[in-house]
């Protein structure tokens, strides 16, 4: 039976399809947790709060990531790894990230989306737990919980933003999206910070795994307390748009027909087809290789660097300098915050007067990145502060893109393929990206240290002639991208029909 409330100011009450009434997810009636109190004259406050939580979740998601980077010296000193076999830890988390991703987009866009995100973050805030009471003498333990900590990171990345793009309008949107995207570099920043503080203090890196769980139960904690049980999805034929504080459903277009649950293969397929979709998905690809390389070996690349000009000597006592660990997680924070600022701005000024500002804007700034950290590369040996200094406006402009190409994927994919299509782009960009450039980039360095007797200088010539490869593939980027730009408007013209 009805609730006789639902008769109450019906022109405003959103009137959902019958085909989302037990839809998972997408059911109309939101329940609320007994413990916050939302007003539906104000449901702006409820919306924000929501947003609030998800991106606490995401800063301790990326803190999480990037905990291994931050103490890499360490760790390939502590298991005796070679460049080749610490390159393969990062990417044994991301293979298990990508292959996950898929499977929590499909569960997402039908399930409640509130018990996938609670599980993943239980699931890896544990795991990462007992991976800190791991001996040396088990190092393949410690991989394996690496690639478990992937999987539970999967179902967050996957579903987050399209809760964000369910609760906010197209320019509240871009806004929500910036903001919770400013996170990545934030948490990863503050991932290289922890990591290496956490092991200077302690004297013991283990330690570096013990405070992100705790987050991570806060944050669980929030997310039951704070975000309702079940969130209404936007559909092109039933599109919410705020009105004074309360909600207004848009009426559907007389002879329109509801468009019918498909499967995950007819949705694959018609993304196939999507080609904005498809070329920025392969600019991200690229992004996702250059970071994915820079987040893991830069540290080591800069203190093999010092090592040759003498500024500091070789690491042989148990616990390693984590100096430019400290100082690159500063940088990544701070270009980070600014990049994906600078891109918003920037995106919401020029589709003013260019349709196609979205696309060109990702593929200037991965060209501009590229020139940067080729220039970053050739200064090494000569002078670090110059080095730290292109390195940054590298990731100063790979950060540009990082909202920006969210968003064009949400306009140019229908809502109902959102999370499926989050899940391909994370399965792709991984695969081809960071999940392989860790180790591409160790056993290139491997292979040339191999061809010469072993010295300080080889070992960072080594990492000096790897590193070449992502300016060469940040290029690649920047031409997807302007490949994206040739087809956006008609895409995004076909989404908003459908």
């Amino acid at each position: 039976m009805q609730n006789p409330s639902a008769h109450e100011n019906t022109d405003l009450q959103p009137q959902p399809p019958p085909e989302e009434q037990n839809y998972g997810a997408t059911a109309t009636h939101v329940r609320q947790s007994p413990f916050v109190s939302v007003s539906r004259n104000d449901p702006a406050k409820r919306d924000y709060l929501i947003a609030a939580v998800l991106c606490y979740a995401n800063l301790i998601n990326f803190m999480d990531w990037f905990i291994v980077p931050g103490i890499l010296l360490d760790l390939q000193k502590s298991f005796e790894l070679s460049d080749g076999d610490t390159g393969l830890l990062q990417t044994v988390f991301i293979l298990c990230y990508m292959l996950a991703a898929p499977i929590f987009g499909y569960f997402g866009d039908r399930y409640n989306r509130k018990i996938i995100l609670g599980a993943g973050i239980f699931f890896w805030s544990g795991v990462t737990l007992g991976s800190s009471f791991i001996s040396e003498l088990y190092y393949w333990i410690f991989f394996l919980s690496r690639g478990l900590v992937g999987i539970g990171t999967a179902s967050y990345s996957t579903i987050a933003p399209t809760i964000i793009a369910d609760l906010f309008e197209e320019g509240r949107r871009t806004t929500m999206l910036s903001i919770f995207y400013i996170f990545i570099p934030v948490g990863s920043g503050l991932g290289y910070v922890l990591a290496a503080g956490m092991a200077d203090i302690t004297g013991d890196w283990h330690w570096a795994f013990r405070i992100t769980p705790c987050m991570g139960g806060l944050a669980l904690v929030l997310l039951i307390l704070l975000v309702p049980h079940r969130i209404q999805r936007r559909t092109a034929a039933h599109r919410a748009l705020s009105i004074s504080g309360t909600i207004r459903v848009a009426a559907e277009k007389p002879g329109v027909q509801r468009t019918a649950k498909t499967t995950w293969c007819q949705d694959v397929m018609s993304l196939a087809k999507n080609w904005s979709f498809v070329w920025s998905s392969l600019g991200l690809t690229a992004m996702a290789f250059v970071t994915g390389a820079l987040g893991m070996w830069v540290p080591l690349f800069l203190y093999r660097a010092q090592v040759v000009q003498g500024i500091v000597s070789p690491c042989l006592q148990e616990s390693c300098n984590s100096s430019n660990s400290l100082i690159f997680g500063g940088i990544t924070i701070g270009t980070g915050i600014l990049g994906v600022i600078t891109g918003a701005e920037a995106a919401r000024r020029l589709r003013k007067i260019n349709n196609k500002a979205d696309p060109l804007i990702c593929a200037t700034s991965m060209f501009v990145s590229a020139l940067c950290l080729y220039i970053a590369l050739m200064v090494a040996q000569m002078n670090i502060l110059s080095t730290f200094i292109f390195i940054a406006f590298g990731e100063l402009f790979l950060s540009v893109n990082w909202a920006v190409v969210t968003d064009i994927l949400l306009y140019v994919v229908t809502p109902r393929r959102q999370s499926t299509a989050i899940a391909l782009q994370i399965l792709v960009s991984h695969l081809l990206g960071d999940a392989g450039s860790p180790y591409l980039i160790g056993i290139i360095s491997n292979a040339i240290q191999a061809k010469n007797a072993y010295s300080f200088q080889w070992s960072f010539w080594s990492m000096q002639y790897s590193f070449i490869v992502c300016a060469f593939v940040g290029v690649f980027g920047g031409g997807f991208f302007l490949l994206t730009s040739f087809y956006i408007e008609e895409d995004r013209k076909e989404a908003e029909r459908l």
